[in-house]
């Protein structure tokens, strides 16, 4: 859910690029290297930004399930123990399923953005 919220910053950027950015035949009626500027800089800080908090809590549940395993490992017998790491398991699975997620939202974003900027902005090179 927390990712959805996040894809929700491209989709508004998506929108501002197909509302403000002027086609070649509409430039000149906005400064259109200033916008794609702006909305190249809320890109990268929205795709930086959902990078770490889903790696984050990677980290986090991967320490979970790790102390869950070793705690498994002295009970055998413990079903409790049992269903709280496989329940881990699935949630660890999960969030690393979401850094795909993310990388086709990343890649629909800036294909767009570079539909529709590539004319009026230049990303640095070492980005």
């Amino acid at each position: 859910i927390w990712t959805k919220e996040k894809e929700t910053i491209d989709d508004r950027i998506v929108h501002e690029l197909n509302t403000t950015v002027p086609t070649a035949s509409f430039a000149g009626k906005i400064d259109a290297s200033q916008t794609c500027k702006q909305l190249y800089e809320s890109l990268m800080e929205a795709h930086a930004s959902r990078d770490r908090v889903i790696k984050n809590c990677i980290a986090q549940t991967s320490a979970v399930v790790k102390q869950l395993r070793e705690e498994r490992e002295k009970n055998l017998d413990d079903l409790t123990l049992l269903k709280q790491l496989r329940k881990e398991q699935t949630k660890l699975k999960w969030m690393q399923s979401e850094l795909n997620v993310e990388e086709v939202v990343n890649d629909r974003s800036w294909k767009v953005f570079n539909e529709r900027c590539r004319i009026h902005f230049k990303p640095p090179k070492n980005e």
